[in-house]
């Protein structure tokens, strides 16, 4: 497993922006960090921006947050 896969991330609209965005909110705290016209498209760049996260935290020798967010229900099978 990728460590970018410890991370829950999600895309939602904004009615608000009329825009698609980005959340992964153990690494970003703050809220909404990427935003898109398309689900994907913005879904892609999250990936890229938590990606980099978690480069620039390893490169400065930097300990990955502990995952804490968690769905609200975990999938059947789990």
């Amino acid at each position: 497993m990728k460590a970018e896969d410890r991370y829950l991330k999600f895309v939602r609209w904004s009615e608000e922006d009329t825009r698609y965005i980005g959340y992964c909110p153990d690494l970003f705290p703050w809220g909404g960090v990427c935003e898109g016209q398309g689900e994907e498209e913005t879904y892609a760049r999250l990936r890229e921006l938590v990606r980099e996260e978690i480069e620039q935290l390893a490169a400065t020798s930097a300990e990955l947050p502990a995952p804490a967010t968690r769905p609200m229900r975990e999938p059947a099978g789990v």
